[in-house]
């Protein structure tokens, strides 16, 4: 896996893997940026039927704190599923240099099936981490048991959506079923790999990206062994 990582650390300067960075973040934060705002007006509808004209100062303050809690559970969940719109870029960059026959026998995905998978991906992890919200809440004054839940979570989560990005190039559903099945732990070890990623300053951003280009490598070394 640390191999992988540097050798997808050292194609970030592929124009391919700049142009789905330039596009993705444009993405991402013009969601963040439709959601602050929905949240505002949102908020302050209901607050103001509740507390009058003292609205504004209590809707500010509950925004800054739906945005952060937001955004720490809803980051993850609506990069990769931005990245997996234009994940065929970074996947197929990727073979090209260093897996070129496997390009060649590549199908592109449709975007209508690459839009399906990144909402299901978004949506399995928005539901199954508010589901843990009180467990992480709970597990807050262990000191460490809440970023360890959520790294084990999210890493699960992952290895699944990373592993689709690439397999569907290669594979019809039930043959992606079967491989699931046959990649579990190395999936896992991908997943938690990606997962880190994404509390690291700086690389949060690059984290999608490099996760692809990550399970691209995963994918064809395990087909070659």
């Amino acid at each position: 896996m640390l191999g992988a990582f540097f050798l997808s650390l050292a194609q970030l300067g592929d124009p391919a893997f700049r142009r789905v960075l330039i596009r993705s973040l444009a993405l991402t934060l013009a969601i963040f940026a439709l959601a602050g705002i929905g949240l505002w007006w949102g908020i302050r509808a209901v607050l103001h039927g509740w507390l009058g004209d003292q609205a504004g100062n209590w809707s500010a303050a509950l925004v800054v704190l739906v945005e952060v809690v937001t955004l720490w559970l809803a980051f993850r969940a609506v990069a990769v599923a931005v990245v997996g719109l234009f994940a065929d870029a970074i996947v197929a960059a990727v073979e090209a240099r260093h897996y070129p026959q496997a390009l060649a026998e590549a199908r592109p995905v449709p975007l209508a099936r690459g839009v399906a998978m990144g909402l299901g991906s978004a949506a399995r992890v928005l539901a199954i981490n508010l589901i843990l919200l009180p467990a992480y809440i709970g597990l807050l004054v262990t000191g460490v048991g809440t970023a360890v839940a959520f790294l084990l979570v999210n890493g699960w989560l992952l290895a699944r959506d990373l592993g689709d990005m690439v397999a569907a190039r290669h594979m019809d559903r039930a043959a992606m079923r079967r491989w699931r099945k046959a990649t579990g732990p190395g999936r896992f070890l991908l997943g938690l790999a990606a997962a880190a990623l994404f509390v690291v300053p700086g690389l949060n951003l690059l984290a999608p990206i490099l996760g692809a280009s990550m399970a691209t490598h995963f994918f064809h070394r395990r087909r070659q062994a």
